[in-house]
């Protein structure tokens, strides 16, 4: 494979615009190539491509509406790009912003994880088997192009990257070249996954936020597999544990929320929201003594959680 140059439409004139392409070509041939860490290139394989990832040409100014369906279509998900152009295209801006590529990823029943700015973890998503939406600025920081294209290979041989890319499918970048122009986005990328499924590379937090984005849109059933999923991933994480807790308490499974609670104060002792909750679970199912033993450690904590607890404590003495 080759690389080709990807045609875009630029708003400048002709000799502005041959000054640019040299100057960009100046500064990429000044970038270094990155390095992967040394437990990343043991752990890939040195060729991968995700063949069956679809293909939609970008028309002038949707490459995010493209990339979007590239994914979508990949995960699941029937959406042509004629129906997300209205749902993440702003005109004034001649493009989409990430905050309308996120929402819409959400709208279509899966979760967006922005994952972290290293081409470790961009290539450990593509070998897992997730293509990865990258965010580039194909000119300069003063004069900013903003592109979207998707991650679907790689060849560390080489040290290329592949990617369906405006009007080319398995367009081909060096590694530097690539780099240059994402690290301008401040290496900006996502995956797009279902419910139940994660990043290979997910830390909880971020995690957490955008499986609580999803839930605020789908509720909370909907959310669960997700929250499970990440529930067993780190079942030493309080906080984790303590979202799982809320999203069964909200879908009525409560005598599970109870269990996730209680994991999450084993986990996290001074997780006081966490015993709140497991104190209000325990009193609705009649667990009064529990619910007191539960409640008591919140109210003897001072902080937010503390007056709700003795709230609740009054409560329950007239019970």
């Amino acid at each position: 494979m080759t690389s080709r140059r990807i045609r875009h439409p630029w708003n400048a004139r002709p000799a502005g615009v041959l000054a640019l392409v040299l100057l960009m070509l100046t500064l990429v041939g000044c970038a270094s190539t990155p390095r992967l860490a040394e437990t990343t290139e043991e752990r890939l394989p040195r060729q991968l491509l995700l063949d069956d990832v679809p293909f939609h040409a970008q028309r002038d100014y949707q490459c995010g509406p493209a990339s979007l369906a590239m994914v979508l279509n990949d995960g699941g998900v029937d959406i042509d790009v004629d129906t997300l152009i209205p749902q993440v295209f702003l005109p004034e801006r001649e493009g989409s912003v990430q905050p309308e590529m996120l929402a819409t990823v959400r709208r279509h029943g899966r979760i967006p994880f922005v994952i972290e700015g290293r081409l470790d973890a961009l290539l450990t998503e593509v070998a897992s088997g997730h293509p990865v939406v990258v965010m580039q600025n194909l000119a300069l920081p003063a004069w900013p192009m903003w592109h979207y294209a998707v991650a679907i290979g790689f060849d560390l041989d080489r040290d290329e990257l592949i990617l369906h890319s405006g009007e080319e499918p398995r367009r081909v970048e060096s590694f530097r070249r690539f780099d240059a122009t994402w690290a301008r986005s401040e290496r900006w990328a996502f995956v797009a996954l279902p419910p139940g499924q994660l990043p290979e590379g997910v830390r909880p937090a971020a995690a957490m936020e955008a499986i609580s984005a999803f839930e605020r849109l789908h509720g909370a059933e909907a959310s669960l597999p997700a929250w499970a999923a990440l529930a067993d991933r780190f079942p030493g994480n309080g906080m984790v544990q303590f979202g799982l807790g809320n999203a069964r308490h909200a879908s009525g499974d409560s005598e599970a929320a109870i269990a996730a609670f209680e994991r999450a104060v084993s986990a996290q002792p001074e997780l006081a929201v966490a015993w709140l909750n497991l104190g209000l679970a325990r009193r609705g199912q009649g667990d009064l003594g529990g619910a007191r033993d539960a409640l008591e450690r919140v109210a003897a904590q001072p902080g937010h959680w503390q007056p709700h607890a003795r709230e609740a404590l009054d409560a329950l003495q007239e019970e």
